[in-house]
């Protein structure tokens, strides 16, 4: 169920066989995911994957999704190689783990996929969405990158850049009421730092009753009250990319 005691309870054991409707390419020292919409486009979007990586087969979802509304997607491995965190390990160690995958620390490995995106997919307009892990990188990304023109960063760990809100671009945050681990308090604190200081449209949104991950949780019959919230997210973040890409 949703409220599992781990780190990203996401439910990811539903769609192994989910494969994704894109293929894998291997773009200079990065694996990525690509799915390309029906017709060609300008517009592309980067997804970041949360700490179980760029294979999940919910975050592979997602892109397809993304790409079936008219965009190039890429998902890229963002730890490089590096093992993506898996249910089964020891919740003791995830704090270690976790510091040596940071989410600020991708500038490297965003520069050669807006590369790619530029010079073998012909995109001029680029945005990014990440998930949890992910939705933090989107926050550093919009306080620093000035190539990317907006972001939806979905349930963000805050507190990684909780100091930083002068964003560059549009951002779309999105938030669950029942989050575990991002309190409300934080949420409250993010929306007013970003009203003293942020000079470009932002947005924050809590969905009511949902947990971490409710965006890209797969499994929307194991609880179908949270249906619409899911789908509303959704359709929130797609509403968002197309208004600012």
């Amino acid at each position: 169920m949703a409220n599992e005691s781990r780190p990203c309870p996401c439910d990811i054991g539903d769609r192994f066989d989910y494969g994704g409707r894109g293929q894998e390419v291997q773009v200079e020292h990065i694996k990525a995911y690509v799915c390309k919409p029906p017709a060609s486009t300008d517009k592309a979007v980067i997804v970041i994957h949360d700490v179980f990586g760029w294979q999940l087969p919910n975050t592979r979802y997602m892109a397809d999704m993304v790409a079936a509304n008219g965009y190039i997607a890429v998902c890229p491995d963002f730890f490089v190689g590096q093992e993506a965190w898996k249910p089964s390990n020891d919740l003791a160690s995830f704090d270690d783990w976790l510091k040596t995958r940071n989410a600020g620390k991708i500038d490297k490995e965003v520069g050669v996929i807006l590369k790619y995106l530029s010079e073998q997919c012909g995109a001029k307009k680029i945005g990014v969405i990440g998930f949890c892990w992910g939705g933090a990188a989107v926050q550093h990304l919009m306080l620093k990158n000035p190539h990317l023109k907006t972001g939806v960063s979905l349930y963000g760990v805050i507190r990684f850049f909780e100091d930083r809100s002068s964003l560059l671009h549009p951002t779309f945050f999105i938030f669950a009421e029942k989050d575990d681990y991002i309190p409300l308090e934080q949420v409250t604190l993010l929306e007013q730092k970003l009203k003293q200081n942020c000079k470009v449209d932002y947005e924050v949104k809590i969905y009511p009753g949902q947990t971490h991950g409710f965006v890209h949780r797969k499994r929307e019959d194991i609880n179908p009250q949270d249906k619409p919230y899911i789908e509303e997210g959704r359709k929130d973040m797609i509403n968002w990319l197309n208004k600012y890409l």
